[in-house]
């Protein structure tokens, strides 16, 4: 029992994330009278927030070095959504070289900003803050000042297509179905996995008494959602791109020397350095990246929302760097996880979701959610006061 509460207080800030997310989604399932988990609503959360979560993902490893943050994101994504549809629309281009293009110059431009922050030393505030102007105002010369739409089918199928939703048994999408058995097998293996390997290099471990009841809890939860997702159409294009990105960036950040030398930078980057850690090639990459998922997050944006337009991304870069801090990452850097930014995205979306729901003005849903993100950096502060 002693080793199970210590790992618990070692995992505070996660477990308390997830409780207020778990808290927040009771709230308004009572308040909207069950609208909230209807299953179109589901899918309607999942596309509704995709971007952010992927910015998050991108967004974290930015903060994870020492606290730094893009502001630039919601303009890349703009730029990047306007010529890819002026390639495709305009040009009559293949989809395809549309959205390789786009991915290309995400690329290209995190370089740019990697180059200035990391190695000409220009503090990233300012040069994020430079990129959102000047591609905020590429865009508008892009676009000419007007929408261009719509977008093709093939190019709207990332963001709003669902996987074979013909596919059903009984009413019910059998590819969701058994994707909630799938996942709810490697989950079960992972965690023995995991228990294992800890038990083997001597490190605390949970009991079987806690540890069967969460598996069993985690379990009900997936195939709740899936089964959700079933009853509608299926597994959302989207989602299955999401849970792609968190699986290669939980494992970069926990299983790969890159990711160990990104928490490394945010730790300490004076001994990350003297350990060998070539810390400016860590910020330009961690820029680079940054401009890469921006791209991503902007391509869907646009094929969801069927249009390019001028204020695209407009306050984006708040709700990735929301999303991150209400998650658990800390402001100072080097500490935080992928999965923590992406409860916290779903935190935000539950937030803007529910109060929607419940006509809640947008006025007040900016107040809420300022308090919360307050909240949430007022209690990473605490915990570090009370380590000292």
């Amino acid at each position: 029992m002693g080793k199970t509460s210590s790992i618990i207080r070692g995992n505070l800030r996660q477990y308390v994330m997830i409780i207020a997310l778990v808290s927040v989604i009771i709230l308004f399932q009572i308040s909207t009278e069950g609208v909230l988990l209807m299953p179109l609503n589901i899918a309607n959360i999942i596309s509704q927030n995709s971007y952010i979560f992927i910015l998050a993902v991108g967004m974290l490893l930015a903060i994870l070095t020492n606290g730094n943050i893009d502001l630039s994101v919601g303009s890349v994504c703009a730029v990047v959504g306007a010529i890819s549809a002026v390639m495709v629309v305009k040009m009559d281009l293949p989809v395809f070289l549309g959205i390789g293009v786009g991915l290309g110059i995400g690329i290209i431009i995190g370089m740019w900003h990697g180059f200035w922050i990391a190695y000409a030393g220009v503090p990233a505030f300012i040069v994020t803050l430079a990129g959102m102007l000047i591609f905020r105002g590429l865009t508008m010369v892009i676009l000419q000042g007007t929408s261009l739409a719509p977008m093709p089918d093939s190019y709207k199928f990332i963001a709003s297509g669902f996987i074979a939703p013909d596919l059903q048994v009984a009413g019910l999408n059998l590819i969701a179905m058994i994707a909630g058995v799938v996942a709810s097998i490697l989950y079960v293996i992972s965690q023995m996995v995991s228990r294992g390997n800890k038990r083997k290099y001597g490190f605390d471990v949970q009991s079987y008494k806690s540890l069967i009841p969460q598996m069993a809890g985690m379990i009900i939860i997936v195939n709740a959602f899936t089964y959700a997702l079933a009853s509608y159409k299926g597994i959302p294009m989207v989602l299955v791109l999401v849970i792609a990105l968190v699986a290669i960036y939980t494992f970069i950040t926990t299983k790969t020397i890159p990711g160990r030398h990104i928490y490394a930078y945010g730790g300490n980057t004076v001994a990350a350095r003297l350990s060998g850690v070539n810390t400016k090639k860590v910020l330009f990459w961690v820029y680079v990246n940054m401009g890469l998922l921006s791209a991503v997050a902007g391509i869907v944006f646009t094929g969801r929302l069927n249009s390019a337009t001028p204020k695209a991304g407009v306050g984006f870069e708040l709700d990735a760097i929301a999303a991150c801090f209400i998650g658990g990452a800390s402001t100072t850097g080097g500490i935080g996880t992928v999965i923590g930014a992406i409860v916290g995205a779903l935190l935000m979306g539950v937030l803007n979701n529910g109060m929607s729901i419940m006509g809640v003005s947008i006025d007040w849903q900016q107040t809420i959610k300022g308090l919360v993100l307050l909240a949430a950096v007022a209690f990473d502060v605490y915990s570090k006061s009370k380590t000292k």
